[in-house]
């Protein structure tokens, strides 16, 4: 089992950046391939970005695409999402999850990913 805190959220104009971190506790962090998502009020919980074990494939959803990046690190069990560019419609918790692979495979749908963090607010004023 694996667990995941998120930190780095805040208040932001728009146009600004925010990190975003997640560590993760355990031994196995490079078994796991790792996912940013985020729900908005009244919206459903979305996938933001995604990453492999081994941090060589990605995927991103569509609305955060050459601006957003994820990353990882494995020797400090943590993953990590570069916010740039951020807009209003951004504003949500985001939460980062984990799931256990035995490939590179990288899970988009948040039934793939066990575990999660509590979540961190991130808002962008306009």
């Amino acid at each position: 089992q694996v667990q995941l805190v998120e930190s780095g959220g805040g208040l932001v104009q728009a146009g600004g950046s925010l990190r975003l971190s997640c560590a993760a506790s355990g031994r196995t962090f490079s078994t796991y391939a790792m996912g940013w998502f985020r729900q908005a009020p009244g919206k459903e919980r979305e996938l933001v970005a995604a990453i492999s074990r081994n941090g060589g494939s990605t995927a991103y959803a569509d609305s955060v695409k050459g601006r957003f990046t994820i990353s990882r690190d494995n020797a400090k069990n943590t993953v990590y999402l570069q916010m740039n560019s951020l807009k209003p419609e951004d504003t949500a918790v985001y939460a980062c999850a984990g799931g256990l692979q035995y490939s590179n495979y990288v899970p988009t749908r948040s039934n793939e990913y066990p575990y999660w963090g509590q979540g961190t607010q991130v808002t962008v004023s306009s």
